[in-house]
């Protein structure tokens, strides 16, 4: 039977990586409407911190190796394209390749309990 905080932070996570991945597609796009919106990076290094700290619980609590490894190369994508984004201001697809890969893990490790 599994944990019930385990299925707390898949929820969380994937809610998380839902978010985030909803927040880098439209976001674009009303920056280029006249409406005044400007980037603001502390919420992609908000995201980037709940997703690192969620995904590390589930790492820690998960047996399926599938999970462990998509979910650890998905935050690292994310994270280095928040970097890339935020200190660099270079466009990366990583954080929608990690997004993607997120909510895929989170989902494989929900539905295997």
């Amino acid at each position: 039977m599994k944990k019930q905080a385990t299925i707390v932070f898949d929820l969380l996570g994937i809610s998380s990586a839902t978010l985030c991945l909803v927040h880098c597609l439209v976001f674009p796009l009303l920056t280029v409407l006249p409406l005044g919106f400007t980037g603001n990076h502390y919420l992609d290094l908000f995201f980037a911190f709940i997703s690192f700290c969620v995904v590390l619980k589930i790492i820690f609590s998960s047996s399926l190796l599938l999970v462990k490894v998509l979910l650890s190369c998905s935050i690292i994508a994310v994270i280095v394209g928040v970097i890339l984004e935020s200190f660099l201001t270079v466009n990366s697809p990583l954080i929608l390749i990690g997004g993607l890969g997120m909510i895929i893990g989170h989902l494989i490790n929900f539905k295997s309990h």
